[in-house]
């Protein structure tokens, strides 16, 4: 039975993580280009403790990427997160800098306290960050209730008027960063919406050369009327080397059948433990 398990989750992982993130460019209206179950997306979350090879013919800097999975059951989502890149002898060096908690206590990317970060995992010596959060759509620039007619650019500016430590507007938040390319896909019936963007801030405080920014790629889904967003980023002169790394880790994002353990972000707000 487990080596049923195993293949299954391999095929469908595989399938998953060919493909770069910039390709996937698919209307949410579009038919499904795959269909995964609900029980895939269990198997998923079997692969915890399971590390992965995925290889790929499309181009030579992403000829292998060694990957585990993170299972997240308090906000009920998942994705796989690089480990290796064999063919480079590069090892990434993980530390969980935030364990995932629920929305409540989470910690907050804004001082109007909206968006907060759930989990998050830092490489430090090689400058890279993955981080989950979660926060309510900003409907001053998402114009309807509707997410079938959501844009990936509209979302994309949503989740960024809401990202800065600074007390400005959500307008000169937005300024702070450079949306490249978007787009949206439809899966299980859900649509997920991808962005990719720099930072213009001086990523390091040892790195203060104004044209170094961070570069950003990012998945964002809506449950119980809030935004649950990965988002992947490394510095800009790092990104041809780790990018496809990132690009399959937000590719891999995906909301969870919620169990027990699941708290949604409406529950207890004033609650911190």
């Amino acid at each position: 039975m487990a080596t049923v398990l195993l293949s299954s989750l391999h095929t469908s992982l595989l399938s998953l993580t060919k493909s770069r993130f910039r390709p996937h460019i698919i209307s949410c209206s579009a038919p499904k280009p795959s269909h995964r179950t609900r029980r895939d997306l269990i198997l998923l979350g079997l692969s915890s403790s399971l590390p992965i090879i995925f290889a790929s013919p499309a181009s030579r800097a992403e000829e292998e990427v060694k990957m585990a999975s993170v299972v997240d059951e308090i906000n009920a989502y998942t994705y796989m997160y690089p480990l290796e890149l064999p063919s480079q002898k590069f090892v990434f060096k993980w530390v969980e800098s935030r364990k995932p908690e629920r929305y409540s206590s989470a910690a907050p990317l804004s001082p109007d306290a909206r968006l907060r970060i759930v989990s998050e995992r830092i490489d430090i010596i090689d400058n890279l960050v993955i981080s989950v959060s979660i926060g309510p759509p900003n409907f001053q620039i998402i114009k309807s209730k509707d997410k079938s007619s959501w844009t990936a650019k509209d979302v994309a500016d949503s989740v960024l008027s809401d990202k800065s430590a600074l007390r400005v507007t959500s307008t000169q938040r937005m300024a702070e960063s450079s949306v490249l390319d978007t787009h949206c896909s439809e899966i299980d019936g859900e649509p997920y919406w991808y962005y990719e963007y720099l930072v213009r801030r001086s990523p390091t405080k040892t790195v203060q050369a104004s044209n170094l920014y961070r570069h950003n790629v990012a998945s964002t889904v809506e449950r119980d009327g809030y935004l649950y967003t990965l988002n992947a980023s490394t510095l800009s002169k790092e990104w041809d080397k780790m990018g496809p790394a990132l690009e399959k880790t937000v590719a891999s994002f995906r909301l969870l059948p919620s169990t027990d353990n699941y708290v949604p972000p409406y529950k207890d707000p004033w609650r911190f433990w």
